[in-house]
Formats: C-alpha cells, sequence, structure tokens
C-alpha cells in the first residue's frame, strides 16, 4: 500500500502538487510564520537525513517530457516518514490549503524505487493519482 498527501484542487497546470511543493510555495511566498518556517527547515533537514531525494539518484525523474505527471508516493510502512508529515498538514491547514491523504495498491508505473517511496507516472484513467474507483482517504 502507497500513500501520498497532495492539494485537493488541481493547479492551473491541471496537476495536483504534494505536500513538499506546496510547503516549499507557502515559504517561497513569505507566507509561513517564523513557527512554520522553522519547523520546515527542522523537518527538511530529518527528511535529508532520512529520506533519499529522488532528483538526486535521477535528476529526470520529474522531468515533465520523460516522466508526465510524475508523483511521489511513500510506501505504507514508511511510518515515521509519514508521521513527520503531519506538522506539514497542520501549517497547510492553517494557510487555508485544503490537502487530502490518498491511498492506493498500485498508484501508477513506478520510475523510481526505495524501502520509503515510490515516484509513478499515474495510470490513464485514474483520478487525482489513485485508482479509478479508489477513495481519497482525510487526513
Amino acid at each position: 500500500m502507497f500513500v501520498r498527501f497532495q492539494v485537493t484542487e488541481p493547479n492551473r497546470r491541471g496537476s495536483y502538487p504534494g505536500v513538499f511543493a506546496l510547503i516549499n510555495g507557502l515559504s517561497a511566498a513569505g507566507r509561513l510564520t517564523e513557527e512554520q518556517e522553522a519547523f520546515r527547515r527542522g523537518s527538511y533537514a530529518w527528511f535529508e537525513e532520512n529520506y533519499a531525494n529522488p532528483s538526486d539518484i535521477d535528476p529526470a525523474v520529474y522531468d515533465r517530457e520523460r516522466n508526465p505527471g510524475a508523483q511521489a508516493w511513500f510506501r505504507a510502512t514508511a511510518r515515521p516518514h509519514l508521521e513527520q508529515v503531519r506538522g506539514h498538514l497542520a501549517i497547510l491547514a492553517a494557510h487555508g490549503v485544503g490537502c487530502e491523504e490518498l491511498r492506493s495498491a498500485d498508484p501508477g508505473v513506478v520510475v523510481y524505487e526505495d524501502e520509503h517511496q515510490v515516484v509513478v507516472i499515474p495510470r490513464a484513467g485514474s483520478v487525482a493519482g489513485t485508482e479509478a474507483g479508489s477513495a481519497p482517504e482525510n487526513p
């Protein structure tokens, strides 16, 4: 089973950015409080120590032409990583950014994987990155 946290409404390109892209956008726009920014920095340092960045291993993993619509999903077994995301979800909620938790046994065609995550290209006919017919769960 795999888990993804993403925005509830598509962006102008029709994609559904994930939790890290959303937090990065708020940070870049200067919208995070000092406490939220400190949490973001500390959390990102934790992830750097405990989580491989797929782009460091394959710089083209998120290339829009090579892997259109590529999305990262946590493995459900990556419990410490999933717990770390909860603070990010709280920040997004405080800023009125709708975010949802999706679960899928088969989120798409795998283009990268490690012990904690996969990056996939969603299959045709999937809904917001979930298998057609599966319902997202709220965080």
